[in-house]
């Protein structure tokens, strides 16, 4: 079947369904994605903690729309594409949430005359130096969070670090603005358990609980503060203090999620359509179009209790085969075989079937198609496309 061509955000002709789409590509159960989001969104409402959820997972306007609390926000980017794409489409609420380099200082600037309150995040003195030269350059006080280190995982300030605190907030207020602290408990992809997430969870609270601390008694400004990861989002038993959580992969999900207990596998809404195009019976493998290309190269089960190779294989309908994964993957094909040291066997599947394959890191799957393919439930009816962009 040949579609029209159309705005690619628009509702598609009533007869498109999974079998007319070219593959692979990817497809979006809106229905999983609303459950997802409202799930969140109770338990964070019920904690009177608002949600900023981040919108990298996504990249896209029409999932941002049905994501954050009003079409202005607030919601947190990774990028300045990101940014740019988003305050193009109305929100007016943004949260910068990776280091600011000072050469992207003019971007930001420029985004703040159009009327966006973009906040910058930094961890150096010479970062907030930046700032506020750029604040009095463009006449404007650019807001910045000082990031906060509360495991050890990546960047950010350590929590007891009195001096640097100080001496950031400090440099920030000399020109433009402190708008808070934030971190993000990058050490929950670990897992562990149920207790082991709350406890990230809590250290991820006490330790901007207390950079904020510290930033107070020293007479600076602290109005934010802001957590996030989406396994401590789920799993916090108390935020008191918190103003703000932030989380993305939460929307769509993942296998790496489900590995670590955050969601079952049937509340992964985003899934590869693959075309299988071959057998190689003597070793058990059946081939497919859908490669790392269209899967990204994440192995990030492989370091969990089950390894979910390159994807978890279902039907057409979205229902997973028992132990069947992409075991491998190539440029443009994938190898599906049974999981090593299951007994299940493989489905019959004729070349021209197809398949449905759960991604292990949705944010890095989603990035390498342009255009979301959006079905509900267990329905092949594709009722319309959105589009997704990527670039910094």
């Amino acid at each position: 079947m040949v579609l029209a061509t159309i705005d690619p955000t628009t509702r598609l002709a009533a007869s498109t369904s999974l079998e007319d789409l070219e593959t692979p590509c990817l497809v979006l159960d809106a229905d999983r994605m609303d459950r997802n989001v409202q799930r969140l969104r109770s338990r964070l409402d019920a904690m009177g903690v608002s949600l900023r959820p981040h919108l990298k997972t996504a990249k896209s306007i029409e999932v941002a729309r049905r994501v954050m609390s009003s079409l202005e926000g607030p919601a947190t980017v990774s990028t300045l594409k990101e940014a740019e794409q988003f305050a193009a489409a109305g929100v007016r609420d943004l949260i910068y949430a990776v280091g600011i380099a000072p050469a992207k200082l003019a971007r930001v600037a420029e985004l703040r005359a159009s009327g966006v309150d973009l906040v910058v995040t930094l961890d150096t003195v010479q970062q907030a130096q930046a700032v506020a030269e750029a604040s009095r350059q463009s006449g404007t006080r650019i807001p910045a969070m000082i990031e906060i280190d509360c495991d050890g995982h990546r960047s950010g300030v350590r929590p007891t670090d009195l001096a640097q605190l100080v001496e950031i907030g400090q440099a920030l207020t000399a020109g433009a603005e402190l708008r808070g602290v934030l971190t993000h408990a990058g050490d929950s992809y670990k897992g562990g358990g149920v207790e082991a997430l709350r406890l990230y969870a809590d250290t991820e609270r006490l330790a901007v609980m207390e950079a904020a601390r510290i930033l107070r008694k020293a007479g600076l400004p602290c109005p934010v503060v802001s957590v996030g990861s989406t396994p401590t989002a789920h799993h916090a038993t108390d935020l008191a203090g918190v103003t703000e959580v932030r989380a993305g992969v939460f929307v769509f999900f993942d296998l790496v999620m489900a590995g670590l207990g955050v969601c079952q596998i049937d509340d992964i809404a985003l899934s590869v359509l693959a075309t299988v195009i071959g057998h190689q019976r003597e070793k058990g493998w059946i081939i497919t179009d859908g490669g790392w290309m269209s899967l990204s190269r994440d192995r990030g089960t492989g370091k969990q209790a089950v390894d979910q190779g390159y994807g978890l294989v279902c039907d057409v309908d979205g229902t997973p085969y028992q132990d069947v994964i992409v075991a491998d993957a190539n440029q443009e094909h994938g190898i599906i075989g049974v999981r090593p040291g299951s007994n299940a066997r493989l489905p019959d599947l004729a070349v021209g079937d197809r398949v449905r394959i759960l991604p292990n890191h949705a944010c890095a799957t989603a990035a390498q198609h342009e255009t979301y393919h959006v079905v509900r439930g267990r329905s092949h009816a594709v009722e319309t496309c959105w589009t997704r962009f990527g670039g910094w």
